[in-house]
């Protein structure tokens, strides 16, 4: 393997180099510069990019550059993204499907690393939008010291990734590195343990993962471990992973995964395998400021910038550093201090809570609530205790770590925290689901329609509010709701269903549904007849049937 510098990799087209599975180098740089072509002769200068094909990615990304058009990549495509940033870009690709996007290609030529420019979009820890302009210098020098520590170890591995490319930690570890390295890559992420699993023992040159914290924590014991312990090397960035996760992993994999401690503004600073201490990269140089934050300068930096980050950090004699918490997440209650960090890791401590972030909500007189996702401990707890007992379990074992201004107040209850793709969990998040309502609705996880039955699986929220008072401590999901839902759900599937309902006919309930249950619900509507057939069934038990008479307005 040769490695490419990432300023040369438009010069001298290389046929049997790889880039993704289906594309070759000398493929990429031929559409790349015809990209550059059309944007030249269109006269874009600014350029929006979300695409989530990461080989079409690195085409738009290196055309954009050789055209000496600077980039910005959104967070997300969502309609009020591109009104925000639509005054800061003349064109927005989506695709490179575009006909017009092929135009005569301009000749090769080195890129500039000090010229060429990259913005980035992060939401940062409060959810508001910040953008961070990088120049490809700054990108290069992070690539190349991936490679320097773990290039010889991957060797021709395939690259595989779980996180979007439309970040830092993705574009680098899944896009721009594997490019100068000539690894192959894919160029789907892959969201799920399956889709990983399927993915990498399809591969014969050996794989590597670049995932997140969010994915390794579901990847279970359903999988061929024995198999998928061929990998290379396992990559998390985006948050912290568990210890435990990190734990299970290593005794599966015969391998600590490898963690990247980084952020948009800095790229990379340190990483570990194992244990709670941080290897700096090469080149970063950290000091603490006076409240204990750490202080980053980096060749991923610009010239002469300091970062001042959030994390209180411990520095060692060796040069590595323990992480002790965000200093921006400690809050003001009636002028007392709290971290919610050292609230959360408390929370952590007890066997019914497999993950927890707090927040404050202020309604009247500000005080907290408590994002917890539960363990299949503290779910079992909640269908035999019922969620009183579970609650207030939880706050006297908090009791034991802070004064009582500073237990939760409001809680909800989840199976797993909503992290984004990329591990994160903006605050702003946690303290908008800390202000809504307990759910009473169910989204499904999957539909699917055949010969005019739709099959459709659903996860109960641990935390519905149909659950209170029914009852306090075996909670069970009303009747009357699991009709409510089977209306609901066929009216945003099924075309032109009667308004009016009329009624039942043989109404069966013949098994409990209880918090966290998985359920699948068939659906079919008799036009004929007017009537709606449901049944409700967890595994292989039946738990409720019947029919909802439906007919037109009156």
């Amino acid at each position: 393997m040769t490695w490419l510098p990432l300023g040369n990799l438009l010069l001298e087209a290389q046929p049997s180099r790889p880039v993704t599975p289906d594309m070759t180098h000398a493929a990429l740089r031929q559409r790349a510069l015809a990209l550059a072509g059309a944007l030249q002769a269109r006269g874009v200068q600014h350029l929006a990019l979300h695409i989530e094909d990461a080989g079409e990615l690195a085409i738009a990304l290196l055309g954009a550059w050789r055209a000496g058009v600077q980039v910005l990549l959104p967070a997300d495509a969502q309609a009020q993204t591109r009104e925000r940033l639509g005054a800061q870009v003349e064109l927005w690709l989506d695709s490179l499907d575009d006909a017009a996007l092929n135009g005569e290609p301009l000749p090769a030529a080195a890129l500039d690393l000090d010229q060429c420019r990259l913005t980035l979009c992060t939401s940062g820890s409060s959810g508001e939008p910040k953008l961070i302009e990088k120049s490809l210098r700054q990108l290069a020098n992070e690539v190349d010291a991936l490679e320097q520590l773990w290039g010889a170890e991957l060797g021709a591995a395939t690259i595989l990734g779980s996180v979007a490319a439309q970040h830092i930690y993705g574009l680098l570890f899944r896009v721009l590195w594997p490019l100068c390295a000539g690894r192959p890559f894919l160029r789907r992420a892959q969201p799920f343990p399956e889709d990983l699993q399927r993915e990498s023992l399809a591969v014969s040159t050996g794989f590597a993962w670049i995932a997140s914290p969010a994915l390794l924590k579901r990847m279970g014991d359903n999988l061929d471990w024995p198999a998928l312990s061929q990998v290379r090397r396992v990559f998390s960035s985006g948050g912290a992973l568990p210890a435990e996760t990190a734990t299970e992993l290593h005794g599966l994999l015969g391998q600590w995964p490898t963690e990247i401690y980084g952020s948009s503004e800095t790229g990379g600073i340190a990483w570990r395998q194992g244990g709670e201490l941080w290897t700096p990269f090469a080149g970063i140089e950290l000091s603490l400021n006076d409240q204990g934050a750490l202080r980053i300068a980096s060749p991923y930096l610009p010239a002469g910038h300091v970062e001042q980050s959030a994390d209180a950090a411990e520095l060692q004699a060796d040069g590595r550093f323990a992480l002790r918490g965000r200093l921006d997440r400690i809050v003001k209650l009636e002028e007392k201090r709290i971290s919610l960090p050292m609230l959360e890791q408390a929370l952590l401590g007890h066997e019914w809570v497999a993950d927890a972030r707090l927040g404050v909500i202020q309604q009247g007189r500000a005080y907290l609530g408590a994002l917890v996702a539960l363990s299949p401990s503290g779910l079992h707890a909640l269908r035999n205790q019922g969620r009183k007992t579970l609650i207030e379990t939880l706050r006297q074992h908090l009791a034991g770590h802070c004064e009582a201004l500073a237990l939760p107040r409001r809680w909800r209850l989840l199976a797993e925290l909503p992290y984004s793709s990329q591990g994160k969990l903006a605050q702003a998040e946690v303290e908008r689901l800390l202000a809504s309502e307990r759910p009473t609705r169910v989204t499904p996880r999957s539909a699917v329609e055949q010969d005019g039955e739709w099959q459709l699986e659903l996860d109960v929220p641990p935390d519905l509010a149909h659950f209170t008072g029914h009852f306090p401590q075996t909670p069970v999901l009303p009747g009357v709701v699991q009709v409510d839902w089977a209306q609901q759900l066929a009216r945003e599937l099924i075309a032109d269903l009667p308004p009016r309902f009329c009624g039942m006919e043989v109404l069966k309930f013949q098994q409990l549904v209880r918090p966290g249950d998985r359920l699948q619900l068939s659906l079919r509507f008799d036009a004929e007849r007017g009537k709606l057939y449901f049944a409700y069934r967890n595994g292989e038990a039946a738990c409720s049937s019947g029919r909802i008479l439906l007919g037109a307005a009156l």
